[in-house]
């Protein structure tokens, strides 16, 4: 081979080399920025998933309170209507005995 041959094939190497280099330097960038997009997803799931536990606690509270609620509402219903029951039987005793006074 001759000598100005083997220099360009020795230059042609070194230019194919650092292309390599270049490359490969960009390939272990995208890497890195992959990576570090990879953790940030990580985390963001993590807060995601941390929000949706309270939140699935404080229904969970909401519930409990909302039956607690109903069930007080129940029996305030249904003292209000037997004080009413009671009510309207002292108001027919009462028209009975006037009516049996009235008529005496």
């Amino acid at each position: 081979m001759a000598p100005t041959m083997a220099v360009a094939v020795a230059a042609k190497r070194r230019e194919e080399g650092e292309e390599l280099r270049k490359r490969n330097q960009q390939l272990e960038k995208e890497l890195r920025e992959s990576r570090e997009r990879e953790e940030q997803m990580r985390e963001e799931l993590r807060k995601i998933w941390e929000r949706l536990r309270v939140a699935e606690e404080a229904e969970e509270r909401l519930c409990s309170t909302l039956g607690e609620l109903e069930a007080e509402a129940l029996n305030q219903a249904r003292a209000y209507n037997a004080h009413i029951v009671s009510l309207m039987d002292q108001l027919s005793k009462a028209n009975h005995h006037r009516s049996s006074i009235s008529i005496l």
